[in-house]
């Protein structure tokens, strides 16, 4: 332990430099812009800053660059709070509980927390990537496919009615994200499936058209039925001066104690998710909210505008964004699109991740580490400052925002492949989601189905190719058997509760 706290002394002696310091600064706030622009994201942001750190010092570029990822996170929660548009996948959950908090009036409130979440979820991620990152890569290297997949199983066994009040709403809703996905071409076999003979439909639906439509497009369909008759000069939400304030914003005691748990449950999580290869921030974001809609005190209000709902995903994926460093240094693979990216550049310049990397370039890693630290403070600051200048956007009238919406999801969905047939998948996802909104139907389930079900898929495929086709590769592992036996257990409660609950119920009668 001593020489891991001498090792990141030294990393903070590195990552203080005024050069460096800077580079983390700049890496910060494009993070926070890139990540409140939907149809970018951090990978794209990452490859496009990419080129520009080949003539600077290794040290200082990757501080950058992880700066732009980490603060991504960040800012993909200011527009999915305030707008009800996710800035990326990772926001997706976020905005489920922070977009109602805003018209409830608490949009301050709500981006606070989930400045908080990011902050302390990303803390614990740094901290155990500190201590524990070549542990943490080893345990991920024991996911293999069958792990992922029955880990992914568990997870559809359980969002459909987690994520909606109504089980069979739930459900329907989840089928159908499950019916988008298998849309392309399957990549096991090569064969065309629900493409209708149209090429756009070849690679299959784009994500982030599909959920700027589903949560941004359709919003404003919604705005303009909401305020049909009440006049179109009104603001998304009437809120008083002061609680537009950063001193407004603030969590009170009492609210600061219902996040804590939260945090800590989403901080392992999501640091462990991270780790998986493949998985990523949004499988995090996405399993720390259920995890949290399942287990946590306050679960049942949760989907209504809870400020648990906003900081379980935050903390998961600023969790995870850590996480993905531990077997990205310690064994050179990426955990996700964008870490990929990340090992290209350090390839490029002439750096090999592996074991022997924090014994050869010892103020790289350490350096790097330590910039997370300081990076997260700077996220922080500029955030919270951000706090009463991004929540004016609650001013503008509706005749206004509503058309720029409609900008922004247009120009997002297009800026994707530069493809106009995306821009008519947003708009038909937008009315998919307005009817669904309209009739009670959860978009979440829908969403998270979708962006699962390639995983699984993929990993399934890998599974039996590697068994020959035989499901013993589920049961020998025993990993996937302990996860396999979670979802018997998840299916099985209900029933056993409801039994539970008959055999009482005559009890009393009887009595």
């Amino acid at each position: 332990m001593y020489d891991i706290l001498a090792l990141l002394a030294h990393g903070f002696a590195v990552a203080l430099t005024p050069v460096n310091l800077m580079y983390a600064t700049v890496g910060a706030l494009m993070g926070l812009i890139v990540g409140a622009m939907p149809g970018i994201g951090s990978l794209a942001g990452v490859a496009l800053l990419l080129p520009l750190t080949f003539r600077l010092e290794p040290t200082g570029a990757i501080i950058m660059l992880a700066a732009l990822y980490y603060a991504n996170m960040y800012g993909g929660s200011f527009s999915a709070i305030l707008l009800n548009i996710p800035g990326d996948s990772p926001a997706v959950m976020t905005a489920v509980d922070g977009y109602k908090l805003t018209r409830a009036g608490k949009a301050g409130k709500a981006l606070f927390t989930a400045i908080v979440a990011s902050a302390l979820g990303g803390t614990i991620g740094i901290v155990i990537l500190t201590v524990m990152g070549p542990l943490l890569a080893d345990v991920g290297l024991r996911f293999g496919p069958a792990e992922m997949a029955a880990v992914i199983i568990m997870a559809f066994t359980s969002i459909g009615w987690l994520l909606g009040e109504n089980p069979a709403k739930g459900g329907l809703s989840t089928c159908l994200g499950l019916m988008l996905a298998c849309v392309g071409v399957d990549l096991a076999r090569g064969t065309s499936r629900f493409s209708f003979g149209m090429p756009d439909l070849m690679s299959g639906i784009s994500f982030v058209p599909l959920v700027i439509g589903m949560f941004g497009f359709s919003q404003v369909m919604i705005l303009l039925k909401d305020f049909r008759g009440k006049g179109t000069d009104q603001g998304l939400a009437a809120l008083p001066a002061e609680k537009l304030s950063i001193r407004g914003s603030l969590l009170t005691g009492p609210e600061f104690r219902r996040i804590l748990p939260v945090v800590g449950k989403s901080g392992l999580l999501g640091t462990f998710i991270g780790v998986l290869p493949g998985a990523g921030a949004t499988m995090s974001a996405f399993l720390c909210y259920i995890l949290e809609k399942r287990t946590g005190r306050n679960g049942a209000q949760m989907g209504e505008g809870a400020i648990e709902g906003v900081a379980a995903p935050e903390a998961g994926n600023n969790a995870a964004a850590a996480g993905t460093f531990a077997p990205l240094l310690s064994l050179g693979i990426p955990g996700g699109g964008t870490t990929a990216v990340l090992l290209g550049g350090l390839m490029m310049w002439g750096l090999t991740p592996g074991p022997l990397l924090f014994s050869e370039k010892p103020e790289f890693c350490w350096g790097l580490i330590a910039s997370m630290y300081v990076g997260n403070i700077i996220c922080v600051a500029v955030a919270i400052a951000l706090i009463p200048f991004v929540t004016n956007i609650l001013r503008v009238p509706v005749r206004i925002i509503a058309p720029a919406i409609t900008v922004v999801c247009v120009v997002g969905s297009y800026s994707v492949d530069n493809s106009y047939f995306d821009i008519l998948v947003m708009l038909a996802a937008g009315l998919v989601g307005f009817f669904l909104t309209q009739f009670d139907y959860p978009t979440a389930p829908l969403l998270l189905a979708f962006v699962l079900a390639p995983i699984l898929e993929r990993s399934a495929n890998s599974a039996f190719e590697i068994s020959g086709g035989s499901v013993d590769i589920f049961y020998q592992s025993p990993i996937a058997l302990g996860f396999l036996l979670v979802i018997v257990a998840i299916c099985v409660s209900p029933l056993a509760m409801r039994a539970v609950r008959r055999v009482r119920r005559a009890g009393r009668v009887n009595g």
